[in-house]
């Protein structure tokens, strides 16, 4: 299955900084380097200020600054070919035309010619993870001449298992990617440049929940390490 990815140019669609290393920080990293894949990250989101009771970006002027520095040095660990960062409003996507950010990302798409991605799964806790689903799945319907021909989406943990267990539209992976003690590690050494995302262990934004949570997908299949999506859809064109 993964071989089916090699030389693809995948774009990672996430609505905030951090998103794209949580999701599939260690797969990344695999893509990149076992599979020869390119690979660019679109951030939507500036994932700060929705900690203040109003939206005050003066007020935060100085912190997204440095979260966007953060940004780029875990670009820099994960070794991805190219990023985009837009502004849109933090946990306020639903304040948000969804047509601005399918926009976005249907000129996202042209400009870099993706032909896979990976982004949120729709049924995540977090607004902003449901919004960037939605935008994606609309940008990427399947006419004739669309070129984007696989849909995988993964786990933001602390948006997605926070979900209740009776929400029908609840995470089901049904695709694991296995990964080394390395790639895992990789991952947890870009969340900490994260300076205002990571948190200390049990928190899921922690490094150790993060190797717990890729030895629990991995023991589920039978390996020590593992990622885990859900392919929402795949066309093979002839």
């Amino acid at each position: 299955m993964l071989e089916s990815l090699k030389n693809k140019k995948i774009l990672f669609v996430v609505a905030h900084p951090d998103d794209e290393v949580i999701g599939a920080g260690a797969t990344m990293y695999k893509l990149i380097n076992d599979f020869d894949c390119q690979i660019r990250v679109v951030i939507l989101g500036e994932g700060l200020t929705s900690r203040s009771d109003e939206r005050n970006l003066d007020m935060w002027k100085d912190k997204i600054l440095l979260h966007k520095l953060n940004i780029e040095k875990a670009k820099n660990i994960l070794g991805y070919d190219s990023l985009r960062t837009y502004d849109f409003p933090d946990n306020r996507f639903d304040s948000v035309d969804l047509i601005s950010l399918i926009k976005v990302i249907e000129k996202e798409i042209k400009d870099f010619g993706a032909d896979t991605i990976f982004t949120h799964h729709g049924g995540d806790l977090n607004i902003d993870h449901q919004k960037t689903f939605d935008a994606v799945v609309t940008a990427i319907r399947p006419l004739p001449d669309e070129i984007v021909c696989n849909l995988i989406t993964f786990e933001t943990m602390s948006g997605t298992e926070w979900q209740v267990t009776s929400d029908p539209k609840k995470f089901s992976p049904n695709f694991f990617i296995s990964l080394t003690k390395k790639e895992v590690e990789i991952k947890c050494r870009a969340m900490d440049c994260y300076e205002f995302e990571k948190r200390k262990f049990p928190h899921p934004r922690s490094s150790k929940a993060l190797i717990n949570r890729s030895q629990m997908w991995g023991i589920a299949n039978g390996i020590k390490y593992a990622e885990a999506f859900q392919i929402i859809r795949m066309i093979d064109k002839l």
